[in-house]
């Protein structure tokens, strides 16, 4: 799953402008119409009450039913502080601490590193300290996957930490995958079961979905889109995804929720009122667990933005509880970014000026996303308009073209050397400890690969260069990989190893870090 921009945002001491720009609900219908979005959903709260909630376009292209107020989308990684909330509730019952072990409430739990399981905190799960890489063990849930919560989080022993233990900041997914997993083990009750319950429920967010069967049975649903028949990934013409784009189950506390607008109000109402519901005297979570989710824990790298975004520059960034705490131009920002195929999110907060919204599209136009975000952040705390739409489209477009011409030479000038060895000599079952089995195989005058546990991603190999092939998944928007054997003195394959084609291959196709060796090698880890 997917963690597009989470950038955060910010509070002055004055007060917030009253209502949205004037002209706003034109100008999201314009950049819409110009960028080839779908559909797009706003929601607005200032000052305790809900100021804007509507949608613009289409739920899938090609169709005429409108977006509208109720139109869920899904959210991504927005959810992880829903699942945060899941958690402050057992904190606020006396059930859980922030900072117990792990290990103690669940037994069977296990890092690599032994000293890590033992001491390795609820906290720790949350603030991406954890000493795995960026996105490790995405595969285990991307793009698809029949494997279940549990032995998804049972794999987690397998993976290799790329630092040590709370010293560096990587996001990643799958301590979020713990985290619903300890909801269950707490509270007796499944995450799916417990966020309906216990977060939906309360706030009065009735059209809202925690599963993948219950967001496909949702009429009213913004259907994903994306450009794939390019050169790469994110050139092409606009098209819906197919039904294997859903995040798998098993990655459901991690980014699994689709919110509409009027839905997407409640929340952020409550999080501005620190845990109280709207409308109410009762709380989902008390004020101190508020502070907690909003307190800074792990500080991120900060890169150089390009001259023309040089006023989105922060001058610090740290995650908290589920949340990004940044400052943009002076006003702290809480915010998070979520990404799942052909959809885009973000949730900011301005807390200081008790203003909250969510800007979502049922594609990939992150310009869109980026862009509004940064108009809405302008105009609460008084800023004149940056043209930020504008500014993020040329920027991306000239990447993707960058990332075009770099992809085309290395296929238009492969050294034509090998393979090595006669492609039945190739075919084998392979596996890697955390991933498990994939299967090589003959397919004609040519050679196949097989994920037995996702949809989509087998493929036909074509001869690269050397003892290097070249998927080309079934389902284009799936990212296009090279496979490298290696061969051994005896000319046996020893390991397969791989890499993604394009340089802008989403981080969760983290195709680097899988290490096959042939099975009767590879017997301990996962199958």
């Amino acid at each position: 799953m997917r963690r597009a921009f989470t950038w955060a945002l910010i509070a002055l001491a004055t007060p917030a402008l009253a209502a949205p720009p004037a002209g706003f609900e034109q100008r999201v219908e314009q950049l819409r119409t110009a960028y080839g979005a779908p559909g797009v959903s706003i929601a607005i709260v200032e000052d305790g009450k809900p100021t804007l909630a509507q949608g613009w376009g289409v739920r899938e292209i090609g169709k005429p039913a409108a977006v509208g107020p109720d139109t869920i989308f899904s959210t991504g990684s927005t959810g992880k502080a829903f699942t945060v909330a899941a958690l402050a509730i057992l904190v606020d019952q006396g059930k859980l601490k922030w900072d117990d072990r792990v290990i103690d409430h669940m037994p069977d739990f296990r890092m690599w590193d032994p000293w890590v399981t033992r001491e390795m905190t609820v906290r720790d799960l949350l603030v991406h300290r954890s000493g795995l890489g960026l996105g490790a063990g995405d595969l285990l849930f991307v793009p698809n996957s029949d494997l279940t919560r549990k032995e998804t989080v049972r794999r987690l022993r397998f993976i290799k930490p790329a630092t040590s233990f709370r010293s560096a900041y990587a996001y990643d997914n799958i301590l979020y995958m713990v985290a619903g997993e300890l909801v269950e083990a707490v509270s007796g009750e499944p995450w799916e079961k417990f966020m309906h319950h216990r977060v939906f429920a309360p706030l009065g967010m009735t059209r809202s979905t925690e599963s993948n069967a219950e967001f496909q049975a949702t009429a009213d649903r913004a259907h994903p889109h994306g450009r794939f028949d390019g050169p790469i990934v994110g050139i092409g013409r606009q098209q819906p995804y197919g039904a294997e784009a859903t995040l798998a189950g098993n990655a459901a506390p991690a980014g699994g929720l689709a919110i509409s607008a009027n839905d997407m109000t409640r929340w952020l109402l409550t999080q501005l009122a620190h845990g109280q519901i709207p409308e109410s005297g009762a709380r989902l979570f008390s004020a101190e667990q508020s502070k907690q989710m909003w307190t800074p824990v792990t500080l991120q790298p900060i890169d150089q933005r390009p001259p023309e975004f040089a006023l989105t520059q922060p001058s610090y960034d740290a995650y908290a509880l589920g949340w990004d705490v940044q400052d943009y131009r002076g006003a702290k920002i809480i915010a998070h970014g979520g990404a799942v195929f052909g959809s885009l999110t973000t949730v900011v907060l301005i807390p200081a000026k008790n203003v909250g919204f969510s800007i979502a599209v049922n594609s990939e136009e992150g310009q869109i996303v980026r862009g509004l975000m940064f108009e809405l952040l302008d105009h609460y705390l008084g800023f004149a308009p940056g043209q930020w739409p504008e500014k993020y489209h040329a920027y991306k477009q000239a990447r993707l073209a960058g990332a075009a011409k770099l992809v085309g030479a290395q296929q238009a000038k492969p050294a034509r050397v090998g393979p090595s060895l006669p492609l039945d000599r190739y075919v084998g079952d392979y596996a890697d400890p955390w991933y498990g089995a994939i299967k090589v195989r003959r397919a004609g005058q040519s050679l196949a690969i097989q994920f037995p546990h996702s949809t989509g991603m087998d493929s036909v190999l074509t001869h690269h260069q050397f003892d290097t092939f070249r998927t080309r998944p079934a389902l284009r928007w799936i990212e296009p990989a090279y496979v490298t054997f290696s061969i051994d003195a005896d000319g046996k394959v020893d390991r397969v190893r791989m890499k993604a084609v394009s340089p802008l291959a989403d981080f969760s196709f983290d195709y680097q870090d899988l290490d096959f060796t042939p099975v009767a090698a590879a017997s301990q880890g996962a199958k």
